[in-house]
């Protein structure tokens, strides 16, 4: 099971923190620190995984990453989830936001949360895998922004209008 997911940058500025099991806030932001100081002084060309840090289960649970440009994508699963499984993950939660924001980048992350929370819902919900398929969580994005442009559109009618009809 997947227990938090962690996107911060490489000065350790957390972008998306999503915890799949209760933490208190002070131990969650000591899970943050610790796992960016886990992540970051790892070379490039060293394997993705590595054991859970101290504070969130030691070797019970394991870090799972990758390092794109200036972003950190760190799953922290438990013993039952399979390491390639994830990475893998990985790579179709990004290229879905890739596809989604045409070339993502931390910016994305920070002005679009709303978005990027629902495409991670698309993908994972409860700490469960979801949905792989990056076509599918692609098409349920645009339905999802198809009805939001119907509300909004609805929502800036005249008053008049919606009075009338």
């Amino acid at each position: 099971m997947i227990k938090a997911i962690l996107i911060f940058n490489n000065h350790g500025k957390p972008r998306l923190i999503r915890f799949y099991q209760y933490f208190a806030e002070d131990m969650q932001q000591q899970i943050i620190r610790e796992t960016f100081h886990l992540v970051s002084k790892r070379d490039d060309n060293v394997c993705n995984f590595l054991e859970g840090g101290s504070l969130i289960g030691g070797s019970d649970y394991k870090l799972i990453y990758r390092h794109y440009a200036t972003l950190y994508f760190v799953f922290c699963v438990d013993s039952s989830e399979s390491e390639l499984g994830i990475l893998d993950l990985i790579q179709v939660f990004v290229e879905t936001l890739d596809k989604c924001f045409e070339n993502v980048c931390e910016l994305d992350l920070i002005f679009h949360m709303d978005k990027v929370h629902y495409i991670l819902q698309e993908v994972v919900m409860g700490g469960m895998v979801l949905e792989t398929n990056m076509n599918e969580i692609v098409a349920q994005v645009e339905v999802q922004n198809r009805m939001e442009k119907s509300e909004v559109s609805v929502q800036c009618q005249p008053v008049a209008e919606l009075i009338s009809g």
